[in-house]
């Protein structure tokens, strides 16, 4: 009995723990390495840079507290170069990392891009491995319809708050944006590699999350007052040309996220106070993060989840479409090859049918041919015979007389009907010729007894 009662007291003290721990963190929790690199803080940064060496230095600056990345996890603050990638008038600007010697890992990428106008769009794109998909920062541009976001709901009131929009124009004139497109602007590529930085820089041992999140949440209130989350790229090659050409990854950091090697980060939420404590000392002019200055982050998770569907419908339109088309593609294949296999069938029956005939007809016209041979060689046998028994020299002259068989036969075999005739004549003349010579010899032969016999007499 105390084992079914003790029971579901663990298991609500376990659900009751892990709400509590889930309520811990903030809408801005990530979860994932990207939650030590602000790409708020990254882009207002660059807004404030006048050059892209300018930028990375700044950026690995400690006392800026905006990189706090440690992806190859030796304790130390990684070192993050900046690479241009111009692709004709759009600028692909890399984050990059260098985890050892030879494994590299981007952290992020902004995509500038300028029109014939003159404007200039700008977002800020997390890597996928540290942010996960679609984590895209820009500024509010003014073709954001509704006047002010909404903040935060209190009990008996709703707070709206204003947010600085800006226009394709405004951002054109960004300092580092007017440097790029300067025509003395020479491509920045980091010059700087694993184990060999700046003499100006030293690394530092990393902050735990909470106290890094401490220190920026009173920074919020700039940032989503001038820059939001969007769902879908406005770089239209940024797939084609970035994703595919120029991004690195790391398997070590994929295989780090999926073993929660990061989680430790997150270990120490009692220091989210020394954070915001460290914000008041560094900053004290600044204004603090309140309900009434600050925009609800509800945009992060509701535009993703509003992406993240349309993507879901968009790719699941798309499988129907090359399912369809893959069927109908399948269809008039198998209409095609059904139409080839009947035409060749038909084909292969006519040249069949077509062989047959001309065998038939040769056949008949050996047959013919033969019978035709067989004719003239029976007329021509008796004189043959004849001609045997009056002299042994017409026995070659029937030979010669018979050497002409063949040749009939050849004519027939072309299929002349016509060389029954021409045989007859063939074989008449050989014979007459041959009693003729035969005559001849009879006489010849004759004269000499007469000659022989008349020489005895004298």
């Amino acid at each position: 009995m105390k084992k079914l009662i003790f029971t579901p007291i663990l298991a609500l003290l376990i659900a009751a723990g892990t709400t509590a721990s889930a309520q811990d963190f903030p809408e801005e929790y990530l979860g994932l390495p990207g939650d030590n690199l602000n790409l708020y803080a990254v882009m207002k940064l660059f807004q404030e840079s006048e050059t892209l060496e300018g930028f990375e230095r700044s950026l690995n600056d400690e006392n800026s507290r905006i990189n706090n990345l440690d992806l190859n996890g030796d304790n130390l603050i990684d070192y993050i170069t900046v690479h241009d990638y111009v692709d004709g008038d759009v600028h692909t600007i890399v984050l990059r990392v260098a985890l050892s010697r030879n494994e590299f890992q981007d952290v992020a990428v902004f995509t500038v891009q300028k029109f014939r106008d003159g404007s200039v769009n700008i977002q800020l794109v997390g890597d996928e491995a540290l942010y996960g998909k679609n984590y895209i920062i820009e500024p509010i541009y003014n073709e954001t319809p509704n006047p002010g976001y909404t903040g935060r709901a209190s009990a008996t009131r709703r707070v709206n708050v204003t947010v600085v929009r800006t226009t394709p124009y405004e951002v054109a004139a960004w300092p580092v944006i007017t440097y790029i497109y300067s025509p003395r602007y020479v491509v920045w590529r980091s010059a700087w590699y694993w184990g060999y930085y700046p003499s100006y820089w030293r690394p530092w041992r990393p902050y735990y999350w909470h106290y890094y999140y401490g220190y920026h949440y009173n920074w919020y209130h700039y940032y989503y007052n001038h820059y939001h989350y969007w769902p879908h790229y406005r770089y239209p090659r940024y797939t084609a040309y970035y994703y595919t050409t120029v991004r690195v990854h790391s398997t070590v950091v994929v295989n780090n996220v999926r073993d929660g090697y990061y989680r430790t980060t997150y270990s120490r939420p009692e220091q989210r106070r020394e954070g915001e404590a460290l914000f008041t000392r560094v900053n004290p002019d600044q204004t603090r993060r309140t309900a009434e200055n600050t925009p609800a982050p509800r945009m992060r998770r509701e535009v993703f989840r509003e992406g993240n569907e349309r993507d879901a419908a968009t790719g699941t339109a798309r499988r129907q479409a090359e399912q369809n088309g893959e069927r109908a593609a399948t269809r008039s294949s198998a209409d095609r090859n059904t139409g080839t296999e009947r035409r060749a069938a038909s084909t292969a029956g006519d040249r069949s049918a077509a062989r047959t005939a001309p065998a038939q007809s040769s056949s008949t016209e050996r047959r013919a041919a033969s019978t035709a041979g067989d004719r003239p060689a029976a007329r021509t046998a008796p004189a043959q015979s004849s001609s045997q028994a009056r002299s042994a020299p017409a026995t070659a002259s029937q030979r010669s007389a018979a050497k002409p068989a063949p040749a009939v036969k050849s004519q027939s075999s072309a299929g002349t009907r016509q060389s029954a005739p021409a045989a007859r004549s063939t074989q008449t003349r050989p014979a007459r010729e041959s009693r003729q010579a035969g005559t001849q010899e009879r006489s010849a032969g004759r004269k000499e007894s007469s000659e022989s016999s008349n020489t005895r007499r004298k």
